[in-house]
């Protein structure tokens, strides 16, 4: 199971690049591996139709709502589509990245977290409730 990242190695349009840049940056600081598929190689082209395609067939993306063209990056894990930059980027904000790349169930990491940060908090209230009960009843 691989998470393939398709990419314009060409591309002059600079939002495109800074975007491929961003999406790789953030997978190799979190040591997340990836296949890197460069849809510009020559040789190419059943790269660039299958991810045109995939990502086509989820109703096109939001950075291109043209759904003749789907930019890159747009990432997957093995054949299953996770999304383009916007997903990745909002995924990443929110921290739930291993969830849209498929690396983990979805709700496994949120839902533990939210728990976690649950009971923290409740200890937290738990402990200030009960030192102002004490400081009460001492007055």
């Amino acid at each position: 199971m691989v998470l393939k990242v398709f990419i314009s190695g060409m591309s002059g349009n600079k939002e495109v690049k800074k975007r491929q840049q961003r999406v790789l940056m953030i997978l190799d600081s979190k040591s997340i591996k990836y296949e890197l598929i460069d849809i510009t190689e020559p040789g190419k082209e059943s790269e660039k139709d299958f991810m045109q395609t995939k990502s086509l067939s989820k109703g096109g993306t939001v950075s291109d709502p043209d759904p003749k063209h789907a930019l890159p990056p747009q990432i997957f894990f093995d054949e299953e589509y996770c999304g383009d930059y916007d997903g990745f980027d909002l995924a990443n904000e929110i921290d739930t990245l291993e969830e849209f790349l498929r690396l983990v169930p979805p709700g496994t990491k949120a839902a533990a977290e939210a728990a976690a940060a649950e009971a923290k908090e409740n200890g937290e209230k738990d402990d200030k409730e009960n030192k102002e009960n004490v400081e009460v009843q001492e007055v």
